[in-house]
């Protein structure tokens, strides 16, 4: 079973940064990251809709040019929030990425930021339209339809867009009737976000391929000390 650094371990480091996206990659075996846009119109690596969570700014990412969120500081970390462009160069080449989109029309600018790009990329969404621009520019890109439940139709949607995977939450992977669409589709299943190790080893007994967290140790062996090889 995979672990995949949430945001680079979110609860380790200051999300979605470059340090915490390259001290994932790291120890786990993927990284996954938040897309969306700014005002000069480059794709950014960032979460909210607005800064306000992790920054002393206030406002809609929407409304800052790339330069100035580069300038911000992220949960007093001293890093600012990146653009794909960026945190794509700073990861090493062969780490598989996880790369949540969080709106539309995204989907050519990050494509063209992620081309050069030599391990799996996965671009993932609530947003079935958001996948749907992704499949229309690159009929070979590898989707990932998230759910938060059953509601959320990721079979039918991974079946309808060509999906390589399901992200799911933990109670949705232990239903048999997802975890056996999946089987016969041959989707890859990663659960989020999964913080507990009780969690993460019924999940691996489960069968599921990977789990997202932001924590490290919720695999017990894997630690901050111990890096992947």
């Amino acid at each position: 079973m995979q672990l995949i650094a949430h945001r680079g371990f979110a609860d380790e480091a200051a999300e979605n940064t470059i340090p915490a996206l390259q001290r994932g990659a790291e120890i786990a075996d993927a990284v996954e990251f938040d897309v969306r846009r700014c005002a000069s119109g480059e794709p950014v690596v960032f979460h909210d809709e607005t800064v306000d969570r992790v920054t002393d700014a206030s406002g809609a990412v929407a409304d800052f040019e790339a330069d100035a969120l580069g300038a911000m500081d992220v949960l007093d970390s001293g890093a600012g929030i990146p653009t794909l462009a960026e945190a794509v160069v700073a990861i090493p080449p062969e780490t598989p990425l996880l790369v949540e989109l969080k709106e539309r029309g995204l989907a050519e600018s990050a494509l063209d930021a992620l081309a050069d790009h030599e391990g799996r990329v996965l671009f993932a969404s609530f947003d079935a339209e958001a996948l749907t621009e992704v499949r229309a520019a690159d009929s070979d890109a590898e989707l990932a339809a998230i759910a938060g439940d059953l509601r959320d139709t990721p079979i039918a949607t991974a079946v309808e867009l060509d999906c390589s995977a399901v992200m799911v939450r933990a109670r949705l992977a232990a239903l048999p009737t997802v975890r056996d669409a999946a089987d016969r589709l041959a989707l890859d299943v990663y659960v989020w976000t999964v913080q507990r190790r009780p969690i993460a080893r019924t999940l691996a007994w489960l069968g599921v391929d990977g789990v997202i967290s932001d924590r490290a140790a919720v695999v017990p062996d894997r630690s901050t000390e111990q890096p992947r090889q």
